[in-house]
């Protein structure tokens, strides 16, 4: 049972005294960094995905 105290107690020295948290500025950068990239995936996979379907549509009619 000591184990496991020493165990947490060193657990949350380590998160509060030695991990550089990042402040509220860089969390909102990043935040917009990731939402910017998903939203240009996004429009990239549905360009692909409509021109696929046009593709296949068209190919579809000839035969």
């Amino acid at each position: 049972m000591n184990k496991f105290i020493h165990y947490f107690r060193e657990t949350y020295t380590e998160l509060v005294h030695k991990v550089s948290w990042p402040t509220w500025g860089d969390l909102q950068g990043s935040s917009v960094v990731v939402l910017v990239a998903s939203i240009i995936i996004a429009l990239i996979v549905f360009a692909m995905d409509f021109s696929f379907d046009n593709l296949f549509k068209f190919i579809y009619k000839i035969f």
